[in-house]
């Protein structure tokens, strides 16, 4: 969308003069002005259309720019659920995951709570939800255990809290939130960050309760054909069904017009003890700040992480473009520069969004006080 400013300026200027000479030598002079001034603004959005690309993105309307006055923001809130090759099975379970998180999001909003505590809950949801590959349920690392990172951050501060490699937090954002607000630490991992949590009141569980019959069956399987995989399992013309990525993120824009962003992950499958990917890292992805974007981003890590794309996504959208137009071209970037595949949801401050993917499906969900929706696309 491309936003035109039409100005109109009206001066009006009227002079009356009236002069009374009487032979008594009596003299009155009656001077009135009357000066209008008539200022009309105008303000249209239109529509744009993506250009030619190799994933797929979606023009979403903006939110309202201009009724001269500063007035709240309408909130908007988007979260996605994983990019990947999703078989048509499983597009039921990850649409319905994605509207559960909505609505837990949108509760916040809509009394006038922080972008912040929504990204938070949203995530919360997908992380207590099977379907996804965060909290519960989560992708197995190489010894067959849960090993968990998320990040938080608020565009307004700049402040974040994130946590890595933990394996006995059932939702690792809770974590990553309290490291936020309550530490002047921004990033914790491993036993230290279990330690963290705990101390401030997030109670820790066995690794065994985050584990899942169905991801142990996977991890066997693959592991037991190991040398058949690559990374297919981005890869657009990827037709294996046992492979997901179902990293969850959030981001939302406020009733105050400040924007936060949430992304939490179990990494992907038979990954080395260890391992780090982008999610939890800052500018890779997640990232949130007010003079740009929020952003999150879903895929697979290690090339994304090399462009911290969050970030150069976020800083396009500094240097005057739309959220739109940047979440797609970050996915060129990420395929043409990197060889990458993945997905990302974007917002600014005047509530317009960017959502695209170079993977053949992505689940996602937005809404705002007029519109909602909830989508999983084939690229064609």
């Amino acid at each position: 969308m491309q936003g035109r400013i039409k100005i109109k300026i009206r001066i009006r200027v009227k002079i009356k003069i009236r002069i009374k000479i009487k032979i008594r030598i009596k003299i009155k002079i009656r001077i009135k002005i009357k000066i209008r001034i008539k200022i009309k603004i105008k303000i249209k959005s239109g529509g744009q259309e993506c250009p030619p690309h190799t994933g797929t993105c979606y023009p979403i309307p903006s939110q309202r720019y201009f009724w001269g006055l500063l007035l709240p923001t309408d909130p908007v809130l988007v979260v996605h659920g994983g990019a990947w090759a999703m078989p048509d099975d499983m597009v039921e379970a990850h649409i319905r995951g994605v509207k559960n998180a909505l609505a837990a999001g949108w509760r916040v909003l809509e009394r006038g709570g922080p972008a912040l505590d929504a990204v938070e809950e949203a995530v919360v949801i997908m992380e207590d939800d099977e379907t996804f590959d965060a909290g519960r349920g989560s992708f197995l690392n190489r010894d067959g255990r849960v090993q968990l990172d998320a990040l938080i951050m608020d565009g307004a501060t700049l402040r974040a809290g994130g946590v890595g490699c933990v394996e006995h937090l059932r939702n690792p954002v809770r974590a990553a939130r309290k490291i936020l607000s309550e530490s002047p630490h921004v990033y914790f991992v491993g036993e230290g960050a279990e330690k963290f949590a705990a101390q401030h009141g997030i109670p820790l569980c066995k690794n065994e309760d985050l584990v899942i019959p169905r991801e142990v069956e996977r991890l066997r399987e693959y592991q037991a054909e190991a040398n058949s995989h690559g990374n297919e399992l981005f890869a657009p013309t990827s037709d294996d069904v046992t492979i997901s990525h179902d990293t969850v993120g959030a981001v939302a824009l406020d009733r105050d017009r400040n924007i936060a962003a949430a992304t939490s992950t179990g990494g992907t499958l038979n990954k080395a003890p260890g391992r780090l990917g982008d999610s939890s890292l800052i500018g890779c992805g997640c990232y949130a700040d007010n003079l740009s974007a929020a952003a999150s981003t879903t895929g697979w890590g290690e090339p994304i992480m090399k462009l911290v794309l969050a970030k150069w996504t976020a800083d396009r959208i500094a240097a005057g473009n739309l959220p739109e137009w940047a979440a797609l071209e970050a996915m060129n970037y990420l395929k043409q520069r990197v060889n990458g595949h993945g997905g990302i949801i974007v917002l600014n401050r005047e509530g317009q969004i960017g959502i695209a993917h170079n993977t053949p499906r992505m689940a996602w969900a937005y809404k705002t006080t007029k519109k909602h929706e909830a989508e999983i696309e084939r690229v064609s």
